[in-house]
């Protein structure tokens, strides 16, 4: 015997995630709407609460049919649903692109935390192209990948590219993979030992995305670039003067060293030349 299909029998053949948490639902019996933005008086169903998240025991106001007799009215979120399910595809490349290196060649490695696991958070679009974070026992990247028809399969790896986002300018590194294809990612975290477990580093992760987008931490990404370039000034200084120093040091010596002539006269001669000799 076929096992009842959960959802509703109006559109989709009751496959919830084909709706987005947008979509007005109608009673295909009575014709009542039922539309997220203002939830349901009778039921004490608040307002944003989408069709797929209502009670398993909830009807129609008004003829009392269930849930399962309903279908979509409209859904405005249907276009972001696509592009969703499309980024989830990509995503799943990448996490299955980056589990085969673990399992290869990096669980073995002593420097990873194996507390750790693989893990994408937080992918969304964002213009026109899937972003997020990518976590691993070895490392945390910001990653950006392909949008709709871009072919990204002939970036150099390696090739580095500075992008914008409301929070600040950041550098991005070119990458390909097998499965995934071309992407671009910004490092977060190059070593992960600092964290005790995977709910940590995915609430550090979930955090990134939020404070990405805030401008008011572009003044800190820029206070962080006058750091890094004045320690980037003195480390230079630094090097000039340790070379100043070694050539000053080298001059010193090669004075402090007798010349062939002053070893065979016992240091009486010395190396300038005799008036009248040249």
């Amino acid at each position: 015997m076929t096992a009842p299909r959960a959802g509703f029998e109006g559109s989709y053949l009751g496959a919830n995630d084909r709706i987005s948490d947008q979509a007005i639902m109608e009673c295909k019996i009575c014709w009542t709407p039922y539309d997220p933005a203002q939830g349901d008086d009778f039921r004490q169903v608040l307002p944003g609460t989408p069709f797929a998240g209502l009670p398993e025991d909830w009807h129609c106001p008004n003829c009392d049919a269930p849930k399962e007799q309903f279908i979509v009215q409209s859904d405005p979120g249907a276009p972001g649903l696509i592009e969703q399910k499309r980024i989830d595809d990509q995503v799943a490349l990448l996490v299955a692109d980056f589990r085969e290196i673990w399992h290869a060649k990096m669980r073995d490695v002593p420097l990873v935390n194996k507390a750790l696991s693989i893990e994408a958070v937080g992918f969304m679009p964002y213009e026109g192209r899937g972003l997020g974070v990518l976590m691993s026992p070895w490392f945390m990247n910001l990653v950006l990948l392909p949008g709709e028809g871009e072919d990204w399969s002939t970036l150099t790896p390696g090739d580095k590219e500075d992008l914008r986002f409301p929070s600040g300018t950041y550098e991005f590194i070119h990458n390909r993979r097998e499965m995934v294809g071309g992407y671009k990612a910004c490092a977060l975290f190059s070593a992960m030992g600092d964290f005790q477990t995977q709910m940590q580093a995915r609430d550090v992760a979930r955090a990134v995305m939020g404070e990405l987008f805030k401008e008011e931490n572009r003044a800190e990404t820029t206070r962080s670039g006058d750091i890094r370039a004045a320690r980037e000034a003195e480390l230079a200084a630094v090097e000039a003067a340790e070379t100043e120093e070694a050539e000053a040091q080298a001059r010193a010596e090669a004075l402090a060293q007798p010349s062939r002539r002053q070893l065979i006269s016992a240091g009486l001669a010395s190396d300038k030349p005799e008036e009248g000799t040249a």
